[in-house]
């Protein structure tokens, strides 16, 4: 249920296939996406996105009731997505929710389409969310925005997510991995230690 590409210029795109249930993810496909990230050292850039109309909806249930909504896995993916050289690009084709805002905060860019939602109930299930990500959202959005997500339960629609700084463009759906490959353009072209230079100088 994750597609892996890999195209001879160094671009690796991820793809979550579980449209019949929003892209809920399982224990199994957590690990998948997170060796995937660890072993993305070898790729100049690392698209993530998603079939369907929903990037995803957080853990899947089942999963989540039997403990998978505070594993481990899902910082280990995070981490790993955030340590990466190259350049990572979330291409979110629809609505984001709960643990999974975590590997798309772990990103260097965010694009969405237009319609797309994006909330992290952990209050109201509680729930904390995973270490890192109330940090990397409020690099962000800013800490009081961050609390309006994470502690007021908000939905964030795109466009106040593109105001806020959560996303940082968005994009028609037929044309969603164009405008990623496109972004992508320079890095893949590049010597892989300038991207890791500039990539170093911004954080």
């Amino acid at each position: 249920m994750i597609e892996l590409q890999k195209e001879e210029n160094g671009l690796w795109i991820a793809t979550i296939n579980r449209p019949d249930k929003a892209n809920s993810l399982t224990s199994a496909m957590l690990e998948e996406l997170a060796d995937i990230a660890e072993a993305a050292v070898e790729a100049k850039v690392l698209i993530l996105t998603g079939k369907g109309k929903v990037f995803s909806a957080g853990a899947d249930l089942d999963e989540a009731r039997a403990g998978l909504a505070t594993s481990p896995v899902w910082e280990r993916l995070s981490g790993n997505i955030a340590k990466l050289p190259g350049l990572t690009i979330a291409a979110l084709n629809g609505t984001l929710a709960g643990g999974a805002m975590g590997m798309a905060l772990a990103c260097d860019l965010r694009l969405a389409v237009p319609g797309a939602k994006f909330f992290y109930p952990v209050m109201k299930l509680g729930y904390l969310p995973q270490p890192s990500d109330p940090a990397r959202m409020a690099a962000l959005v800013g800490p009081s925005r961050a609390k309006l997500i994470l502690m007021g339960g908000q939905k964030i629609m795109v466009d106040e997510a593109l105001s806020f700084g959560l996303v940082d463009r968005i994009v028609a759906p037929d044309a969603l991995l164009d405008a990623a490959r496109e972004i992508a353009t320079d890095t893949l072209a590049a010597n892989p230690e300038i991207a890791r230079g500039i990539k170093g100088m911004c954080a």
